[in-house]
């Protein structure tokens, strides 16, 4: 082969092999390059999410600052409370309503508690549990339920509070064989702490408070059989001088809400006055106001009372089980005052500073009238109930 030829192979040789370098050297390139825009890609979209993460871990540890900053209020996180109750062991649970059930827990340090653990269909946002956290973390007295912390870590809302050993009232009062253990004197000192816990809620907390759901199964009993006001879920406060509010959702419990709450949505202090006469009559009877049975006439228990009053018999009304420590002259005044706060309409009712009073000392004491509501109640759970034209639907709460 010639030598000219030898040297143009050479040549188309080296050619081919620098062309094929370029063509790897510009596939490492494109590769590395594109590898490179997938990393940046991959760490702004981790930057992002971290920030994400950091944003809703900053606004939460921010919410839960300005709860603790607000209330003072321990927030006790979910860990603590699921180890507390057993992971929510039926074994633990101590009731249920309509908002959620109610677990007994124990903490590291031994400490006993009720963990109130609103459910998903409670119709409560996150919002509406966080200031009704805050309205009863203001409220601080004897006769009040100790709200001791919450937790509101993923999604739920839950309240801690002081256990109660000896539950409710309605567990006492309307049971054949506990009733008995509560004599005379325990009932009066039991009206008398549940009257001076409402006082406070009305006149003397920060706030002015209605509760609006005061009933048997919501006062609970401590160890000495002392009265707490317990579940301020339907609580309403009232501003300045602001006396009545309105609603068109009527919550609440049949045989305990007052007559404008149920027929017109109307409520006020003086529908808490109601709903505590109810409580005395209950207390003095051993019987429910709603489902109350009598062969003589179709009357609930106000009906019944008033129907004693009238004619003089109110010594017939009382539990036979508190025994023979009562007097007339007691027994007549506690009657009294239980009819006074049932009075039909609300400027007829005493306010509760006066009903502390009239508890505790001989002060004369105004003349009842007939009742509100003393005739049967609807007997369903969800019914509705009309008065002079008006219809209005009415749920029970608990």
């Amino acid at each position: 082969m010639a030598s000219s030829e030898l040297e143009n192979n050479g040549k188309k040789g080296n050619a081919s092999k620098i062309k094929r370098a370029g063509i790897i050297a510009g596939a490492v390139v494109l590769v590395n390059g594109i590898l490179t825009l997938g990393l940046i890609s991959y760490i702004r979209k981790k930057k992002s999410s971290f920030k994400g993460m950091a944003k809703r871990r900053q606004e939460k540890d921010c919410e839960n600052e300005g709860l603790k900053e607000d209330m003072e209020l321990p927030i006790i996180d979910l860990t603590t409370i699921v180890n507390a109750t057993d992971n929510f062991s039926s074994n633990n649970k101590l009731g249920e309503g309509g908002f959620g059930a109610v677990y007994k827990g124990t903490l590291p340090e031994g400490q006993v508690i009720a963990v109130k653990r609103l459910s998903m269909n409670s119709g409560q946002g996150p919002n509406e549990f966080i200031n009704e956290v805050k309205l009863i973390a203001k409220l601080q007295h004897r006769n009040l339920v100790k709200l001791l912390g919450c937790c509101t870590e993923e999604n739920e809302k839950i309240l801690i509070y002081e256990y109660m050993p000896n539950k409710s009232l309605e567990s006492f009062i309307f049971d054949q064989t506990k009733r008995k253990l509560l004599d005379w004197r325990k009932r009066i000192d039991i009206i008398g702490g549940i009257a001076k816990g409402l006082l406070y809620l009305h006149e003397d907390s920060r706030l002015r408070v209605i509760h609006r759901d005061l009933k048997a199964s919501n006062i609970l009993l401590d160890i000495k059989m002392n009265p707490k006001i317990s579940d301020f879920g339907l609580a309403r406060s009232f501003q300045g001088d602001q006396i009545v509010s309105k609603t068109h959702r009527i919550v609440g419990t049949f045989g305990y809400m007052s007559p404008e709450y149920a027929v017109h949505g109307q409520y006020s202090v003086k529908s808490d006055v109601f709903s505590f006469g109810v409580l005395v009559l209950e207390i003095l009877s051993g019987k429910k106001n709603r489902g109350f049975c009598h062969p003589d006439h179709h009357l609930n228990l106000l009906g019944h009372a008033w129907s004693l009053w009238i004619v003089d018999r109110a010594m017939e009304l009382i539990d036979e089980s508190v025994g023979d420590a009562r007097t007339r002259s007691e027994v007549l005044r506690l009657f009294q005052v239980g009819l006074l706060c049932v009075q039909q309409r609300p400027e007829d009712r005493p306010n509760m500073s006066s009903v502390v009073l009239m508890l505790s000392s001989e002060v004369l004491l105004p003349i009842p009238r007939q009742p509100g509501f003393y005739a049967d109640s609807p007997s369903s759970n969800n019914a509705t109930y009309s008065a002079n034209g008006i219809s209005i639907s009415t749920f029970e709460a608990r």
